[in-house]
């Protein structure tokens, strides 16, 4: 059983799940800590995809990268 769950690490390094992760009792985990620090970058990224959908979308856009397909 293998779950990817997003969490931060504070100073102290205690770390903080951000959401509750559905297991029942002990396990061992892997631990990455990424080079850089909390922030929304998700979020924006999903905030801003419906204005760039609307130049994502078009045909232009499929033919100048259809060679990537």
């Amino acid at each position: 059983m293998i779950h990817a769950i997003e969490a931060t690490i504070d100073e102290s390094g205690y770390i903080r799940l951000t959401e509750p992760l559905p297991i029942k009792g002990g396990y061992r985990a892997f631990i990455a800590v990424l080079d850089e620090p909390p922030g929304n970058a998700p979020e924006t990224a999903l905030l801003s995809e419906d204005s760039l959908s609307a130049d994502w979308a078009r045909p232009e856009e499929d033919e100048a990268w259809s060679h990537l397909q």
